[in-house]
């Protein structure tokens, strides 16, 4: 039987093998240039917002959130922002839980994303998320790879734009190995870019790795959802059969053949 063994590799939607991912906080004024920026080159990012602190000046109001993030994911970020790993545990749960009803209130669908404030976080936090609806969180730093992280709840960036950006972004683009499942995924501030004077930096990443037909373009729960149902794949023993219980469609690659599973679905492979 070993001679008929096949080789099933997942991939990304349509077959491909690399995904660009945006992640950036607060809810600043910014955000409405970075996102026009986004929508031109086809990239989608994640916007992890504080809506207790949205009546400050220099951050956008709840009414604005849905047609500025429209396309985009809004996630949460706390209530008002604080650093989590000193405040009792019942109040984290607070912070997050009400920051999820105001931005699930203008969103008009679940948050089910976070970014934890300052960087901060401790494993009781972290356990604690998926009981209040949070599938994953992102931390502060970079990688400076491309993989996937090992737990979605401690979800680490490639880089900050401020890290080696334009470098990333060039070896990512020119990855080709397509055995692999490759992860660009970049964090940040929007109102970092007045403060250093470098728009153009993200103008040229966007130029650079926008609009690829080898590249899925996806929010952080867009990530998130395909990989949950990638793996809830079941194959026969044989791989002669795989069948997708999920409502989503994923693509496999079987022996470079690159095979639609379409959800709720069996078939033939």
């Amino acid at each position: 039987m070993m001679e008929n063994m096949k080789n099933i590799y997942i991939c990304y939607p349509e077959g491909k093998h690399k995904a660009l991912t945006m992640s950036y906080d607060d809810g600043r004024l910014e955000d409405r240039r970075l996102t026009q920026l986004f929508n031109q080159y086809g990239i989608k990012g994640t916007f992890h917002i504080n809506s207790g602190l949205a009546d400050q000046e220099e951050r956008l109001k709840p009414e604005e959130w849905s047609e500025v993030y429209k396309g985009h994911e809004i996630s949460c970020h706390t209530v008002l922002h604080p650093t989590i790993a000193r405040c009792p545990l019942p109040l984290t749960a607070l912070q997050v839980l009400e920051d999820r009803r105001g931005l699930e209130r203008a969103a008009g669908y679940p948050v089910r994303g976070m970014s934890y404030p300052n960087g901060s976080y401790t494993e009781e936090i972290v356990n604690m998320l998926p009981s209040l609806g949070i599938e994953y969180c992102r931390v502060v730093g970079s990688t400076d790879d491309f993989s996937m992280p090992e737990n979605f709840l401690k979800w680490k960036a490639t880089c900050h734009h401020n890290h080696n950006l334009l470098e990333n972004g060039r070896r990512f683009i020119e990855l080709n190995k397509t055995q692999y499942l490759y992860l660009m995924y970049v964090w940040g501030h929007s109102y970092e870019f007045p403060r250093d004077e470098n728009w153009e930096l993200m103008e040229e990443f966007c130029r650079m790795t926008g609009q690829r037909d080898d590249t899925w373009y996806a929010t952080n729960i867009q990530i998130v959802d395909y990989m949950n149902a990638a793996a809830a794949l079941k194959y026969t023993i044989d791989a002669d059969f795989v069948y997708n219980p999920s409502a989503m469609d994923v693509w496999i690659s079987v022996d470079k053949t690159i095979v639609k599973v379409p959800g709720g679905s069996q078939i033939m492979i």
